[in-house]
């Protein structure tokens, strides 16, 4: 299929590893599995909508800088649009159409009501201050007034941002409506409608997906080694509930590098240290330096990506040591690389699955926030489980009876469900 969208800009170099062309790879191959007919395909290839706003912003100096912000909303066959706005200097509108597609399929695969979309603004949040931060978050949301909504567009976090930017785009969008909408986004502060239980979802849907994938196998968390690129949110809440269920964290790194224990990393300790210093994770004790690079290659039994996209490629995927790999970031690994991962017998748990908690948790919060109604962490937990272990056994499931990858599998559930949807719906003329 020709990957060229009307409404995206080219590639900016052929060597260019594009995440959109690689969603759209993996759509072909769904679509080739299911039988689609190529009028379909060519609806579920394209964003429905892509919004490019300008950003001015009075810095605290003084200094006026106009920044691009982006919102792409992929499909809404389904429902509303569902996807996260992250502020990172790597932020490209094709990398956001990609996360939007990829959302859309998430949503489908684990029976939310939702369709895809994601937004974003290439800024180094670390290089603004809180009063910055809160400018830029306010004029963004302002200019997508019209095109959100708790039933158009409902953002969340994302990579470089958190609850307070929730929080002002919360209130942006509540005074220009007038009244208080607690469910324009997610991801919010508990004291104006967040969910318990949200902060940690993306981690503990991870452990969930691998617990029950080496349950598949015979084997438990316990004594488990386990490597994982990220010490964020997702990666840091994901080693802190695997060390709580037996797993060796054998590894961990951010931005500037890792570390590594042959025994393990006492994960509650290195919490404590990354807190004092900044989340800098460098010199803690009973720990020795590896790059980033090196800890894709540690022996150990389940490597968990979960940083930026395009970690594991064809230049690397053969030393990969790992039996099973959990994709807890977004296309952390290449089409070619899943391929030869593959091929030598590796798993691959593909990210919209591995880290669907987030949205999963996310929409628990829309739901109690339209209701009015909270729920306690337990039952917000429990709900998020029952929602992921379904998940992944219908993946396993029609990996099985179709003999083709976990990966194919999750795209063909995820894709089928919002083809079905769109045939059902019919198409406007």
């Amino acid at each position: 299929m020709d990957k060229k969208s009307p409404l995206l800009p080219e590639n900016p170099s052929p060597a260019y590893i594009c995440p959109f062309d690689q969603a759209c790879s993996y759509l072909d191959a769904a679509a080739k599995e299911l039988k689609l007919e190529q009028g379909t395909l060519e609806i579920l290839s394209n964003p429905r909508k892509v919004v490019t706003v300008s950003i001015p912003v009075k810095r605290d100096s003084g200094e006026i800088q106009v920044l691009a912000g982006h919102r792409v909303q992929h499909c809404d066959v389904l429902g509303p649009y569902k996807g996260g706005i992250r502020f990172h200097p790597a932020v490209t509108l094709r990398e956001v159409s990609a996360l939007a597609m990829l959302m859309t399929w998430k949503c489908a695969l684990l029976g939310i009501p939702y369709g895809g979309a994601k937004g974003g603004i290439a800024i180094n949040p670390k290089s603004y201050s809180i009063h910055e931060l809160e400018r830029i978050s306010r004029r963004y949301i302002s200019e997508l007034i019209k095109d959100i909504g708790p039933s158009v567009d409902i953002p969340a976090p994302d990579m470089g941002t958190s609850a307070s930017e929730m929080a002002w785009m919360m209130d942006t969008y509540s005074v220009n409506v007038g009244h208080a909408v607690p469910g324009v986004v997610t991801g919010k502060p508990l004291s104006i409608g967040g969910s318990l239980g949200r902060e940690m979802a993306t981690g503990r849907g991870v452990m969930i997906i691998v617990r029950e994938a080496l349950a598949d196998k015979g084997k438990s968390l316990a004594g488990t080694r386990i490597a994982i690129q990220g010490f964020g949110n997702v990666g840091g809440g994901a080693a802190e509930l695997l060390h709580q269920a037996g797993a060796k964290i054998i590894a961990v790194s951010t931005g500037s590098g890792g570390i590594f224990a042959e025994n393990g990393l006492d994960i509650p300790e290195l919490q404590a240290y990354a807190k004092e210093n900044n989340r800098k994770i460098s010199g803690f004790p009973k720990a020795k330096p590896i790059t980033n690079a090196e800890l894709l290659t540690l022996p150990c039994d389940v490597l968990i990506p979960a940083a930026l996209e395009n970690q594991i490629t064809q230049e690397n995927a053969d030393q990969v040591q790992a039996n099973l790999i959990a994709e807890a970031a977004n296309g952390p690994v290449t089409l070619e690389a899943n391929q030869s991962l593959e091929a030598r017998g590796v798993t691959v748990l593909p990210d919209i699955l591995s880290n669907a908690g987030g949205v999963v948790v996310s929409y628990l919060e829309w739901v109690q926030g339209l209701s009015y109604l909270f729920w306690d962490e337990q039952r917000v937990n429990g709900e998020m489980e029952s929602l992921m272990v379904q998940a992944y056994r219908k993946v396993m499931q029609q990996s099985q009876e179709r003999k083709i990858s976990p990966r194919l599998a999750a795209y063909v559930l995820g894709v089928g469900r919002v083809a079905q949807a769109l045939n059902d719906r019919g198409l406007y003329p």
